[in-house]
């Protein structure tokens, strides 16, 4: 698995459950930097990168179970990363279990209704349609024997994240939308999110697809008033579509542009999760004291 933020919260939750000594747990990283903290964590770092293909071949047969993390490229509409570890994974036994971290933005605009997984995809940004590319890549392995299941994952969010709360933007007096331009937003806590990439590793269905997020159901504008709120700071000013435009980048747009609450059946039910911040406002209220 990658050593990103989630990726340590992984090892984290391994640790905490009394897993990792009976686990052989092994973290891919391409910097030489993360070795210790990673070693220090209770697994045995690999130096390799996903943008360099000949460096991963050492991972074939390595892994029984594969969690991967890995974000697509910044460019382009396919994920080469995704691409090359499945290759790499092939050359020889293949691993008896893959989990990839895909996003909830896959679904594009779904106008505020309901999804479940059942719903094809329709990306309508760059970045999504990388994903998709990334999740054939992975159910592509899955055909191959591999037990591989797809997690499409909302905004995450932590205190101890880079950017993880809202806060900072509050703190800015950044707009939000007017109510009759608001689209529902959903979340999961990082730390939720780590458990649910356990849960799968173990428990994900072959060539399945399960959406993640909290019970939260909240237009955007009104989780920045709940947060607000708790912070002690003034709500944010409310503005229409066409007035944000003006005042933000086109990727802050295209998160203001999609509406859509996850269904979560399958979580709850297949993967037996049950979450630890419920809500978003748990969640936060949790890191605000």
């Amino acid at each position: 698995m990658g050593c990103g933020d989630v990726g340590v919260r992984v090892l984290r939750a391994l640790s905490q459950g009394g897993a990792a000594p009976r686990l052989r747990v092994l973290a891919l990283t391409s910097s030489p930097e993360r070795m210790a903290e990673l070693r220090q964590l209770g697994a045995q770092p690999l130096r390799g990168n996903l943008d360099d293909a000949a460096t991963l071949r050492r991972l074939a047969g390595l892994a029984t179970q594969v969690l991967h993390l890995a974000p697509p490229p910044q460019a382009g509409t396919e994920d080469a990363r995704t691409r090359a570890l499945v290759r790499a994974l092939r050359l020889r036994t293949p691993p008896r279990a893959l989990v990839y971290a895909s996003t909830s933005g896959v679904y594009g605009d779904c106008a505020g209704a309901w999804v479940s997984e059942t719903r094809a995809p329709a990306p309508a940004t760059a970045r999504a349609v990388r994903r998709v590319h990334a999740e054939r890549s992975v159910r592509q392995l899955g055909r191959a024997g591999v037990r591989a299941s797809v997690l499409r994952v909302p905004g995450i969010y932590a205190p101890d994240r880079e950017n993880g709360t809202p806060e900072a933007r509050l703190r800015r007096g950044t707009p939000v939308l007017r109510r009759e331009d608001d689209v529902f937003t959903n979340h999961i806590h990082a730390d939720d999110l780590a458990r649910a990439c356990l849960a799968a590793l173990w428990r994900g269905a072959p060539q399945r697809i399960y959406n993640l997020s909290d019970e939260s159901q909240l237009p955007m504008g009104d989780y920045f008033d709940l947060a607000a709120d708790l912070y002690g700071l003034p709500r944010p000013p409310r503005i229409a579509r066409s007035e944000m435009a003006e005042q933000l980048g086109a990727m802050q747009m295209s998160f203001m542009s999609e509406s859509r609450r996850l269904d979560t059946t399958r979580m709850v039910c297949e993967l037996g999760l049950r979450l630890a911040y419920p809500t978003v406002e748990q969640g936060l209220r949790a890191a605000s004291a």
